[in-house]
């Protein structure tokens, strides 16, 4: 699955809202999402076909990340998301579900 992804942002440091942009608009051209790749400098997002995009300049070291993970659904811990790793990248599944009300105050 190490394809060549079907679009690319290169993310500048303040450049959130046209990272978040960048997903909206090419999240129409895949398929169901499947995972997430998150390197030093990266974050590749594939669909279920192994289809993917990408936005470079930006990994799991970078506060900008969370927003974009929650953005895709992808699941993750927000405790340990910043901590490094030997690996090339983490892996992380998308489509997490929310409770049923969660949003409700009692």
């Amino acid at each position: 699955m190490t394809t060549t992804p079907l679009a690319v942002h290169e993310y500048r440091p303040g450049g959130l809202d046209q990272a978040m942009d960048f997903l909206k608009r090419t999240r129409s051209e895949l398929r169901l999402l499947r995972m997430v790749r998150v390197g030093k400098d990266f974050l590749r997002v594939f669909d279920v076909n192994g289809d993917s995009f990408e936005i470079r300049g930006l990994g799991y070291p970078d506060a900008d990340l969370i927003p974009l993970l929650q953005s895709i659904n992808a699941v993750y811990n927000p405790t340990t998301i910043h901590e490094p790793t030997e690996a090339e990248y983490k892996e992380f599944k998308t489509g997490r579900c929310r409770p049923w009300a969660e949003d409700r105050v009692m």
